[in-house]
């Protein structure tokens, strides 16, 4: 210290005293001071208050002797008490120098400082709210103190500072949030704790509306909820809890687009090895399913980053039990906010929509995404997915569909996803093609070769599903294209000639050529030919899933698309194949289901009478490829009652290359003339008269059987056909022997067995090929 007079009106007693190390002579000094100071206020002489208090604070409180520094403290604390209601106007020269003590080095001084500031924070009460920034940001800093004393009285502290928040009305929540911002990206569990008591005491308060700046700080209470101590968690579950509790009361005032992505990057974090991880995805997919429940159609910009959230959700095992039912939530409600209206040319919706601002984000927005950047970097997250959004505006939200169907794609190429995940990706493609199926074909090109891959899959739900995305692609009037369609390729330039059906009254165009339609199915359009040929091609390549899929998945197709065109469209298409091995285990494979599926009923039905002109097309049809494999289409001529054709077929067997296989094919169809489907050909046993045909059709196939089992059950019941003499009756006199179908004006019988004969010698000549290729040819009995 220099001389007695460059501290008056401080008395040279005071001084000393105030220098002292004995805290009791530095508060004998404090009380002088205060007895001072009052008299200054009595007088009304404000110019010597600010000359004490800027004595104390940089003679005392800023020295470099730690006493001087105790004794500026408490010398304030007396200023401040003298003051009263008057201290507000000190409160800055009165607050800095206590703060500045917050950081030194002395855990004592540092204890004396909260001491001080409390005292002067009691006596001005709501005058400190201006100041309430400073106040919190040097509290943050004690709550974190390692001296459990200084901990101590900051907690007091922090007590007074609540009570003047919550009785008063005048708290500057503008200039508290970027603060808070800034503060709750804190690692230290201290602070955090001390972050989420204010912010929990800000949400109480009636007059503060602390919803309205939500999004400025919810990415960094996620990041608090993944907090190692259990009761911060437990804390922010709380504040949390109130907050959603609040958006729910009021969700008109929700700001629900600029929280989306908050949450859209919560939802995806999942990490076994840490289970607070569990805690941060299950909170942000419950606000996720708030969210989109609440806001409706204002996430609907945001989709593409839900469901890369949600989607792997769905296939979460027990353990995760509660995560899996409300990303299950959220995607059903998601699905239902997609509407027709989507569907929209972008020119429509642009008309109906406010007009764009010019791509500038807002300095909150792009406060936001550094928050949320910055929330990434901190936590590792470096494979989030973050979308932003199409549009945020609620009189003109888009669906952000080329994202929907990027996410669902990607969901489809990746091996490692699960079964309910797929699943819920293929009734997403479902439901977007029968609510957007404009906007959904310019994508099916991409996504048209994934579904076909994913008739490969191991679940028989998600082929099912799968199928039915193909069948409303092929059936979908929106697939409609001409000649230089995108539909178009080189497949597609196989000739079809497959009744499809007609639409109103009218042809279904085919490429440039009309094709003649059955009005008793419905229309396709050019994917459904596109489809059948590469179903085929996969079938060819796949045999294991032809043998272990194949007649799941037609059976299916039959069910979704009708029965007449699968098979209509097959048959034309194995016409023309080149791998004749191929087509014969393939029109094998359909006459199994088109002989035995419940499935088929209709179509059996339909080709047993032939009595329209379009079932004898459809009879035609079959006939030319079932062709490539003779058992079926003796089989074919018995289901269609064109038993004299069967006979005459048979009789070319013996023409043939009769192997093990050809036998058990004709063992088969012994079998099936035993079964329920063949019921009335059975009974046209006892008509000897009018069917001579099917019984030497029959005893044809009798005679190519060698002494098996089938022998016997067909021997057998050949031996139970009447004798025609004793089955006349008088009403039936004696009647010239014929078959029915030989009547048939729509067929021409001769050309189609000239056509067998025609493909069973490419398949002779092609297995004499092969054998001389192999060292291992088809035995032959």
């Amino acid at each position: 210290m220099t001389t007695e007079k460059d501290f008056s009106p401080l008395t040279p007693n005071i001084v000393r005293a105030l220098n002292d190390k004995l805290y009791e002579k530095r508060k004998v000094a404090a009380l002088e001071i205060e007895k001072l100071v009052r008299e200054f206020v009595a007088q009304n002489n404000s110019a010597q208050i600010r000359h004490v208090i800027q004595i104390l604070a940089t003679e005392f409180a800023l020295s470099q002797h730690p006493h001087s520094r105790k004794g500026g403290l408490i010398g304030l604390a007396a200023c401040s008490i003298a003051l009263g209601k008057d201290s507000g106007l000190y409160l800055k020269e009165l607050i800095d120098p206590v703060l500045n003590c917050f950081n030194d080095s002395d855990s004592r001084l540092r204890y004396y400082a909260c001491e001080a500031l409390y005292n002067i924070v009691k006596v001005a009460r709501g005058a400190v709210l201006p100041h309430f920034n400073v106040l919190f940001d040097g509290l943050s800093k004690l709550a974190a103190d390692p001296d459990p004393n200084v901990k101590s009285g900051s907690e007091l502290l922090d007590r007074l500072l609540k009570d003047i928040v919550t009785e008063s009305n005048k708290f500057d929540l503008v200039a508290f949030v970027p603060l808070l911002r800034e503060r709750i990206y804190s690692n230290n569990q201290y602070a955090r704790q001390f972050i989420i008591s204010w912010i929990h005491v800000l949400e109480s308060v009636p007059d503060i509306n602390l919803l309205d700046y939500l999004p400025e700080f919810l990415d960094g209470l996620f990041q608090i909820l993944g907090d190692s101590s259990k009761e911060i968690r437990r804390m922010c579950e709380v504040v949390l809890g109130e907050f959603l509790k609040e958006i729910k009361k009021n969700p008109s005032s929700v700001k629900f687009a600029e929280m989306a992505n908050i949450l859209v990057i919560h939802c995806q974090v999942s990490d076994e090895s840490k289970s607070t991880y569990d805690l941060i995805q299950l909170t942000s997919m419950t606000w996720m399913r708030e969210f989109i429940q609440l806001a409706g159609r204002v996430v609907l910009p945001y989709s593409s980053g839900i469901l890369t959230a949600v989607l792997p959700c769905l296939s979460y095992d027990d353990r995760k039990k509660s995560t899996k039912e409300a990303a299950s939530a959220c995607n059903h409600s998601l699905m239902k906010l997609v509407t027709p209206e989507d569907d929209e040319d972008d020119e429509e919706s642009q008309t109906k929509s406010s007009p764009p601002s010019d791509g500038t984000p807002s300095k909150k927005e792009g406060d936001l995404n550094d928050s949320l950047n910055e929330s990434q970097e901190s936590v590792g997250f470096s494979n989030i997915s973050f979308f932003t959004p199409a549009s945020s505006d609620r009189s003109a939200v888009t669906l952000d569909l080329d994202g929907i169907v990027q996410v669902l794609d990607r969901h489809l190429h990746d091996s490692s996803t699960g079964m309910m995940t797929r699943i819920a990706v293929l009734k997403w493609l479902y439901h977007l093609y029968i609510k957007t199926p404009r906007k959904m074909f310019k994508h099916t090109d991409s996504l048209f070769p994934m579904l076909l891959k994913t008739l490969s899959d191991e679940s028989d739900e998600v082929i099912l599903k799968d199928l039915e995305v193909l069948a409303e692609i092929a059936s979908s009037p929106a697939g409609q294209t001409d000649a230089s369609g995108s539909c178009d390729n080189s497949d597609s330039k196989t000739e079809l000639h497959i009744p499809c059906g007609v639409r109103d009254g009218q042809p279904v165009v085919v490429g440039s050529k009309v094709t003649d339609l059955s009005p008793s199915t419905p229309s396709m359009n050019s994917y459904f030919y596109k489809f059948m040929i590469n179903l085929l091609k996969r079938f060819s390549l796949e045999r294991k899933l032809l043998e272990m899929r194949g007649a799941f998945i037609i059976r299916q197709l039959c069910l979704l698309l009708h029965a007449e065109n699968i098979f209509h469209s097959m048959a034309d298409i194995l016409l023309k194949e080149e791998d004749l091995k191929f087509a014969s285990t393939m029109v094998q494979t359909l006459n199994t289901i088109l002989l035995t599926s419940a499935e088929l009923f209709q179509l059996r039905n339909q080709l047993k009478d032939l009595r329209t002109q379009e079932s004898c097309a459809l009879f035609c049809c079959l006939y030319r490829s079932w062709c490539h494999n003779p058992v079926a289409t003796v089989s074919l001529c018995f289901l269609t009652q064109n038993y004299r054709h069967a006979y005459d077929l048979i009789q070319k067997f013996g023409d043939l290359e009769v192997t093990v296989d050809f036998l058990m094919e004709v063992d088969k169809l012994v079998q099936l003339i035993e079964s329920p489907i063949f019921t009335y050909l059975r009974l046209q046993l006892l008509d000897v008269e009018h069917n001579p045909y099917l019984i030497k059709a029959l005893y044809g196939l009798l005679m190519l059987l060698p002494q098996s089992q089938a022998f016997q059950l067909l021997s057998h019941r050949l031996s139970c056909v009447p004798n025609p003499e004793l089955m006349r009756t008088v009403e039936d006199p004696k009647a010239p022997v014929k078959d029915k179908r030989l009547a048939q004006p729509h067929i021409d019988y001769s050309e189609l067995l000239q056509h067998f004969d025609r493909v069973q010698s490419k398949h002779l000549e092609v297995r004499h090929q092969r054998a001389g290729r192999s060292e291992h040819p088809d035995r032959k009995l």
